[in-house]
């Protein structure tokens, strides 16, 4: 599944789309991480807004990403969540390490 990037003066807007699963959590890091290592930008900010399903391969992929951008200093941005996904992601504790912006309806 292909991530649409988007940039925004320091922050990286990385739109997911369709299932996160064990299957495609890895091309989606391995995109991410690529535009993460060209950029280094202050914020990525994660958009879930067409995320159809989700299980804990999306929170290992949050973590993740997290971690890099501690190296050099830069925050997650978390956004666009379903009930189902935001359920997922606030039962892993995410919101201490990610800020989490608007949620979408159920």
């Amino acid at each position: 599944m292909p991530v649409a990037f988007q940039k925004k003066q320091r922050k990286l807007i990385a739109q997911l789309s369709g299932e996160i699963d064990h299957h495609s959590a890895q091309g989606l890091r391995m995109q991410i991480d690529v535009k993460l290592a060209q950029d280094k930008p202050g914020v990525l900010c994660l958009d879930f807004k067409d995320v159809t399903f989700m299980d804990s391969s999306g929170v290992g992929l949050v973590m993740g990403r997290y971690r890099k951008l501690q190296t050099w200093g830069g925050s997650l941005e978390l956004r666009g969540m379903s009930g189902a996904v935001q359920r997922i992601m606030c039962l892993s504790g995410i919101e201490r390490i990610a800020a989490i912006a608007e949620k979408r309806g159920k």
